[in-house]
C-alpha cells in the first residue's frame, strides 16, 4: 500500500498536511467513518482524495452539482489521477465506457450526483466493483435545518445500509451543533470519528454596513479595492441580479448575471467563463456558489442581508480560499428584515421551522449590529473561539461610536405602545418628530404624550434608533399588519427604566471603509507576474481549463519571489508534484529565464 505522506508530496505537490488532514486520512485508511467540518479552502477535499488512492478501489465522490464536477476532474487529471464522473451531460456511450472502466479498476476518482448514486443501476454497478470509500460532499445539504436542504441527499443513508463495510466522509465547511447532529443522524454516522478543526478564515476582511446609496457604495467598493479582480455578489431577488450585474457593465466591469430562472445554457456558461476568465464578477443569487473551487475570487459583496449566520459564513467563505487576502462586504437595511420575514412566513415550512428560521435570522442581525469584533461573534456562533479581536474586520479597524440611546428607546418603544403597535417605522417616526400630516391628525395621534418629543433626532437617526432595537429582540415585525412594529417581552425592564442600552452610531460605508487592497506582496515583480500568468492563460486556453487548474496564484507569486533555475529548484514551489514538474516546470522555468534575460 502506498503512503499517504509520498502520495501528498508526489502527486499534490505539498510537503506536509494540515491539521487534522493526517488524522483524517489515516482513520479512513484504516477503514474507519469521519465526519468533517473544516473552513472552505482549508484542504477538505485532500482527506478524501488521498485515501481513495492510497486504498485500493476507486472513491465515489457525491457531489451535488453536475456544473462544477468536471473542474474537478479536469483538476485531478492535471495530477495524473485517474478521475471521472457519471452525471446527466454525457452521452449513453461516453456513460458506458465510464462505467466500464470503473468495473475493470481503471479509475481513482468517480463523482457522482447524489440522484443517481441512490438509483438500483448505479447500486449494483458499485457492488460489482472494487470501491475504496464513500466521500459524501456539501454533507450539510442533508439537514432540513440547513440552508442548501437537497432532498436526494436523505436517501444517503443507503450506502451504509448496503454497504457497511466500505469507509465513508461526510464533509462540510458550515454547520451549527443542531446540523451536525442531523447529519449523523441521516447518514447514519454515530460511529464515526468527528473532526471539527475551527471555523477561522483569517485571510478575509469583514465589513457590514448600512445601504444608504447601493449603487454607488458598490462602486465605490469595486472602484478602490478590487477594479481588476474575480469576485462574487449576492442579491435577494433575480430582477436584482440582472439589474446590478447590466448596471456594472455600464460601469466598465466584467459582470454576468446568475439565478435559477435564467436559461440553463446561460447559466453553464456564465458559470464556466467564472471559472476560466480572469476578472469577471457574477452577480448571483443563492443558486450560486456551493462547491465553487475557484481559489482566487477576492471578494464576495452581499447587497442584501443573507437570512442566517451559517449562509453568510458559506457565501462569503468562497473569497480567499487560496489563502491570500479577500474582503466580504455587506451593506443591509431594516427593508431587508422585513422581507425575509415576509418569506418567512409564506414558506410551507412547520411552525417549529418557522421559529428555528427566526432566530437565525436575530443571529444575522445581531452580527450586523454588533460593536465589537465580528469574527469573534461569527466564530462564538459556530462555538470556536478567538482568544482576542482578530484585527481584520471594520470594527477592529475602525471601533464603532455608541451613544447612550435609553431615553431614544424609550421614547420609540412608547410611541409604538401608545400607537397600539399598529403602524411601521415611517409612520412612528413622524410622530416623535411631530410632523403635520392628515394620516396623524386623522387618528388623533397629534394628541399622544409622545407627539413631537424626539424632534432633536433626525429621521435617519430615528430609523437606526428602530433597527437596532428589532436587532436586539426588544421590538419584533408584525407582517399581518404589513410591517407594524410590536413589543416583545424584553422591553420591560427597559420602559422600567432598570435598563440602560448603548447604541451604536451610524457611518456612512465611506468613512469606515477599509482601505487595504488585495494587492501583490511589496517584493514581487509585476512584470514577472503579468508574464508567468500570461503563459498559465495560454496553457488553460490550449487544454480548456481554468487558469488556477495549472497553479493557484500563491504558487505564481511563489516563483516570482525564488525565481527558480533548474527543474529540482522549480519541484520544491508548493502545489507543484511529479505530473506538474514534468508538463509545465520546463515552460515556466523558460519564461522565468526570458524575463531575467531582458
Amino acid at each position: 500500500m502506498i503512503n499517504a505522506q509520498t502520495v501528498l508530496e508526489s502527486t499534490f505537490g505539498y510537503p506536509s498536511f494540515r491539521a487534522p488532514q493526517k488524522d483524517i486520512i489515516d482513520t479512513l485508511v484504516a477503514g474507519g467513518d469521519a465526519l468533517v467540518l473544516m473552513p472552505t479552502g482549508g484542504g477538505k477535499s485532500l482527506c478524501y482524495q488521498i485515501p481513495a488512492l492510497v486504498r485500493d478501489g476507486c472513491g465515489i465522490v457525491v457531489s451535488p452539482l453536475i456544473a462544477l464536477m468536471q473542474d474537478q476532474v479536469d483538476a485531478l487529471r492535471q495530477l495524473g489521477v485517474k478521475a471521472s464522473y457519471l452525471n446527466s451531460t454525457l452521452s449513453l456511450d461516453e456513460a458506458h465506457n465510464i462505467e466500464q472502466a470503473l468495473l475493470a479498476g481503471q479509475l481513482d476518482l468517480l463523482y457522482v450526483a447524489p440522484e443517481r448514486l441512490k438509483q438500483e443501476r448505479m447500486l449494483n454497478l458499485i457492488k460489482r466493483s472494487s470501491i475504496a470509500l464513500f466521500a459524501i460532499d456539501e454533507a450539510h445539504c442533508v439537514s432540513q435545518w440547513g440552508h442548501d436542504f437537497r432532498a436526494d441527499y436523505l436517501q444517503l443513508g443507503i450506502l451504509h445500509e448496503q454497504f457497511p463495510e466500505i469507509p465513508r466522509i461526510a464533509l462540510t465547511a458550515t454547520a451549527d451543533a443542531r446540523t451536525r447532529k442531523e447529519i449523523v443522524n441521516r447518514l447514519d454516522l454515530g460511529g464515526a470519528r468527528q473532526f471539527v478543526s475551527g471555523f477561522d478564515r483569517p485571510n478575509i476582511a469583514y465589513t457590514i454596513g448600512l445601504k444608504h446609496n447601493p449603487k454607488q457604495q458598490l462602486q465605490q467598493f469595486l472602484t478602490e479595492q478590487h477594479a481588476h479582480d474575480a469576485g462574487i455578489i449576492y442579491c435577494l431577488s433575480r430582477k436584482k441580479t440582472e439589474d446590478i450585474a447590466f448596471w456594472l457593465q455600464g460601469q466598465g466591469f466584467n459582470a454576468l448575471p446568475y439565478h435559477a430562472g435564467l436559461d440553463a445554457k446561460i447559466r453553464a456558461n456564465h458559470q464556466a467563463r467564472f471559472l476560466r476568465e480572469e476578472s469577471v464578477i457574477i452577480v448571483a443569487t443563492v443558486a450560486f456558489g456551493m462547491g465553487i473551487d475557484k481559489p482566487d475570487v477576492r471578494f464576495v459583496a452581499h447587497l442584501d442581508l443573507p437570512k442566517t449566520v451559517e449562509s453568510y459564513y458559506q457565501e462569503t467563505g468562497r473569497a480567499g480560499r487560496d489563502g491570500l487576502p479577500a474582503n466580504a462586504w455587506m451593506i443591509y437595511g431594516l427593508q431587508d428584515v422585513i422581507k425575509l420575514r415576509q418569506m418567512m412566513e409564506s414558506s410551507e415550512g412547520s411552525e417549529e421551522h418557522k421559529r428555528a428560521e427566526q432566530h437565525r435570522l436575530n443571529a444575522m442581525l445581531g452580527l450586523c449590529e454588533i460593536t465589537t469584533c465580528r469574527r469573534q461573534a461569527l466564530l462564538d456562533y459556530f462555538d470556536d473561539e478567538l482568544d482576542q479581536p482578530c484585527g481584520n474586520c471594520d470594527t477592529c479597524l475602525k471601533p464603532v461610536p455608541t451613544w447612550d440611546g435609553t431615553q431614544a428607546a424609550r421614547m420609540a418603544l412608547s410611541a409604538c405602545y401608545r400607537t397600539e403597535q399598529r403602524f411601521g417605522v415611517n409612520y412612528l417616526v413622524d410622530v416623535l418628530r411631530g410632523a403635520d400630516i392628515d394620516k396623524i391628525k386623522h387618528n388623533n395621534h397629534h394628541q399622544l404624550s409622545t407627539y413631537g418629543v424626539g424632534s432633536e433626532l433626525d429621521n435617519n437617526q430615528w430609523r437606526s434608533v428602530f433597527r437596532q432595537l428589532v436587532a436586539r429582540g426588544y421590538l419584533s415585525v408584525d407582517l399581518e399588519r404589513f410591517g407594524a412594529l410590536r413589543l416583545e417581552e424584553k422591553c420591560r425592564p427597559l420602559l422600567r427604566g432598570e435598563e440602560h442600552i448603548e447604541l451604536r452610531k451610524d457611518v456612512k460605508q465611506q468613512d469606515a471603509k477599509r482601505t487595504t487592497k488585495s494587492q501583490l506582496p511589496v517584493d514581487i515583480d509585476v512584470a514577472l507576474w503579468e508574464t508567468l500568468r500570461n503563459c498559465r492563460r495560454e496553457l488553460a486556453d490550449e487544454q480548456g481549463v481554468p487558469p488556477y487548474v495549472i497553479f493557484h496564484d500563491s504558487t505564481l507569486q511563489e516563483m516570482c519571489v525564488t525565481m527558480p533555475q533548474s527543474l529540482p529548484e522549480f519541484s520544491q514551489l508548493s502545489g507543484v508534484g511529479a505530473r506538474k514538474l514534468d508538463k509545465y516546470g520546463a515552460v515556466f522555468l523558460s519564461a522565468i529565464n526570458k524575463h531575467l534575460a531582458a
